[in-house]
């Protein structure tokens, strides 16, 4: 893609979810994830009703009048969004493919956080740690988030969530909100990374996937390849043997996915490629 094109996509991208979020999202988002605690604000004149609790004795003995002090929810989070970059994300046979939804997904909670004050910073992992962006503000590191999310061509093909997890967890020392975004089709186990990382960061899972993931049209004869190995090979999918083997398979990654998730303490959330998305975030949101 030349730099031209690049930056006008950005730009598409950055116009369309940046009113996402400043219409949509930045009050959810602001009540579904606290701060760290309440921070000390000014002192004011004690009035009926207050606290006696809050009363500020030093200030009050100056003045010999009661005064309180006033606290403000102390509001600036680390914000770190995990991202998928495996060759799955490339699959896509409807209106967009995966790694479409994930750019658009992530530039939305980046400006979401910009919009509450809080930091925002992108892991992106295949079966390896590809690229890190540490946490930080302003218009200018969101856009650096998204030209790298829409331009970023990653080394490896296949996919490891766990040492992503365990990545995180060692590298990303304050305690963060983390968006894990993938489809997460893995062979690999990760059930003891998340519970680990859940407990020292607060874990979301974004599951992205695609309806022929689920369902393939009956058309016959076609041939299927799986991005992350590359291997090829031909199906008949007017056999009823193998739409039934193909649903067993998905059911059975569902639940145990769902399972493991739910094991762990961590919010789920799934988003289909040709389908809104708004909807269930701001559910997922407003549960919290």
């Amino acid at each position: 893609m030349d730099t031209q094109s690049l930056l006008k996509k950005v730009r598409k991208i950055e116009i369309k979810t940046r009113g996402l979020s400043a219409q949509v999202f930045s009050g959810e988002y602001h009540s579904a994830f606290k701060g760290r605690g309440m921070a000390f604000s000014e002192v004011r004149e004690y009035t009926p009703g207050d606290d006696i609790r809050t009363i500020d004795w030093n200030v009050t003995a100056r003045f010999g009048t009661p005064y309180i002090k006033v606290f403000e929810e102390e509001r600036e989070l680390n914000v770190v969004l995990l991202v998928d970059v495996s060759a799955s994300g490339l699959f896509g046979t409807h209106k967009q493919t995966k790694k479409d939804l994930i750019t658009e997904l992530c530039a939305v909670l980046s400006f979401s956080a910009s919009t509450n004050n809080d930091k925002i910073g992108v892991i992106f992992f295949s079966d390896k740690i590809e690229k890190y962006i540490p946490p930080n503000k302003g218009k200018t590191h969101i856009l650096r988030i998204i030209r790298e999310l829409v331009h970023f061509t990653p080394s490896n093909t296949k996919t490891d969530i766990a040492q992503a997890l365990k990545y995180l967890t060692n590298v990303v020392k304050k305690k963060s909100i983390v968006f894990v975004i993938s489809d997460f089709i893995d062979s690999n186990y990760f059930e003891d990374a998340i519970k680990i990382a859940n407990k020292k960061h607060d874990i979301v899972a974004l599951e992205i996937y695609d309806r022929s993931e689920q369902e393939i049209p009956q058309i016959g004869l076609i041939k299927l390849k799986d991005f992350e190995t590359g291997e090829i090979k031909w199906v008949d999918s007017s056999s009823k043997d193998f739409q039934h083997q193909l649903k067993l398979n998905r059911v059975a990654h569902d639940h145990r996915l769902k399972d493991m998730l739910n094991k762990a303490g961590v919010d789920h959330v799934r988003l289909r490629t040709d389908q809104p998305y708004i909807q269930p975030l701001m559910n997922m949101f407003k549960r919290r």
